[in-house]
């Protein structure tokens, strides 16, 4: 063994595909050393832990994963129950971390802020792939360290880079200050706590997480009177978010847009069409909203579900091929750029779709879709599957895909809280559905379910 191969395969971020990462790794024989820059695995997701996924745990779990559970006495949750984001975290990432296999290899508190070659910076090629990685570490109480490793899996995802409210891609004037009053909230707030009943609220962007905001707020609006629900979509018209009701292959999306549909048409929500954010007024804590056409709303609070977008500045010393459209993997970006895939109808896909010219550098989970919104859970365990193989040098197992996905994508949709089995809501249809951990505009956390999958 060469030094550099007694090195750990470094893994960044605990989440959902990090750990099975991990899983993988150690079938394979190699050491993972995962770096979770939250307190605990599972961070991003206990932020959106009060929203359930509309897949059921059969689709939530990774195989490597629950071997190494099943090995230390895990007992499954029920395969057609649908989860809460909390329920995730606690029946299956935590009880993961916790296996012997895991614990002592998973770092907290550690966040990366940069990675790059051990004695050379992006420029030099001699010897480069020979030479391992280096990553930087940020510690909780402000320690800074330096790791080597043989190899890194970035699966940091994308939930800490939520795209800006701004039409141009940049935020928009006075959005820095709305946020720093409080009254820009994250993708993905529980309306029901305090902060939205009895006041009027600003939802923004066209995917699956802006529809479940509006409909949990409509929900908020039907118990509160003097609740006001505003959507604002950049599109002249919201047929592409009302999606196709019951001809969609998804029956849960369909009804997503259906109940949108009728939320807009009863006079529920107010849908404001052709809004692209100019600038936005804070005053006496409300915030004013201006339009590039002249129009302006009042509101109290703003709920951006704009998307998001991949931390790339802690890559700056690698050597990335990516697309310029979406910031995705060179040969994933066209397979998912959402103004040809709006359904995410993306083929499973593994390492060798995953390279740069970096090599044993690998962009996994919604953090390797970029600024797409279509990712699916089930597609990170098998993109962490195959790379797991590539690093072991298994090159047949590598290519091979093991994932039979549905033909369209999975997207986010609301579920009442005493739907109990997938049975007794619109996911229970025959077929594979799994999860989408990915945001469509975000969430589209769907095009979502991503993860909010939700």
């Amino acid at each position: 063994m060469t030094p550099q191969e007694s090195l750990p395969v470094a893994v960044i971020g605990a989440g959902p595909v990090g750990l099975a990462a991990a899983a993988h790794l150690l079938e394979r024989g190699l050491e993972p050393l995962i770096l979770e820059a939250g307190p605990a695995v599972g961070a991003a997701i206990r932020e959106w832990g009060h929203v359930r996924v509309f897949s059921t745990w059969k689709y939530n779990l990774d195989a490597a994963a629950v071997r190494l559970l099943e090995r230390n006495g895990w007992e499954a949750p029920r395969p057609t129950a649908l989860p809460y984001g909390s329920q995730i975290v606690s029946d299956y990432l935590e009880p993961l971390a916790a296996t012997p296999g895991l614990r002592g290899r998973i770092r907290t508190g550690a966040k990366v802020v940069a990675v790059s070659r051990q004695g050379m910076d992006k420029g030099r090629s001699q010897g480069r792939d020979q030479a391992p990685f280096l990553l930087r570490i940020e510690h909780d109480g402000g320690k800074v360290t330096e790791l080597p490793a043989r190899a890194v899996i970035d699966t940091s995802g994308t939930w800490t880079t939520p795209a800006p409210l701004g039409s141009s891609g940049l935020p928009a004037p006075g959005e820095a200050e709305a946020r720093a009053a409080g009254l820009v909230t994250g993708p993905l707030p529980d309306v029901s706590g305090d902060g939205f009943a009895g006041r009027r609220t600003l939802v923004v962007g066209s995917g699956h997480s802006a529809a479940n905001m509006v409909l949990d707020l409509a929900r908020v609006a039907r118990a509160t009177p003097g609740t006001e629900v505003l959507w604002a979509i950049r599109a002249a018209s919201p047929a592409r978010a009302y999606g196709g009701g019951d001809a969609d292959q998804l029956p849960a999306r369909g009804q997503l847009g259906a109940r949108l549909r009728t939320a807009v048409e009863s006079g529920a929500v107010q849908l404001l069409t052709n809004f692209h954010t100019a600038s936005i007024d804070v005053q006496g804590g409300a915030a004013t909203v201006h339009a590039a056409d002249g129009r302006s709303v009042a509101v109290d609070r703003i709920i951006p579900a704009t998307g998001f977008r991949p931390d790339l500045a802690m890559l700056s010393e690698l050597r990335l091929h990516l697309d310029p459209a979406v910031d995705a993997p060179k040969a994933l970006g066209p397979l998912i750029d959402p103004d040809f895939h709006s359904c995410g109808t993306v083929p499973a896909h593994g390492a060798r779709i995953l390279e740069h010219p970096e090599k044993d550098f690998y962009l996994a989970g919604m953090k390797s879709y970029g600024r797409a919104p279509t990712f699916l859970m089930a597609t990170g365990y098998e993109q962490v599957r195959s790379i797991a193989a590539a690093l072991a040098g298994d090159a047949e197992a590598a290519d091979a895909v093991e994932l039979e996905l549905p033909e369209t994508g999975v997207c986010s949709t609301s579920i009442p809280a005493d739907a109990e089995d997938a049975g007794d809501t619109c996911c229970g249809s025959p077929g594979p559905v799994p999860v989408t951990i990915g945001f469509a505009t975000g969430f589209q956390h769907g095009r979502t379910g991503e993860t909010a999958g939700v």
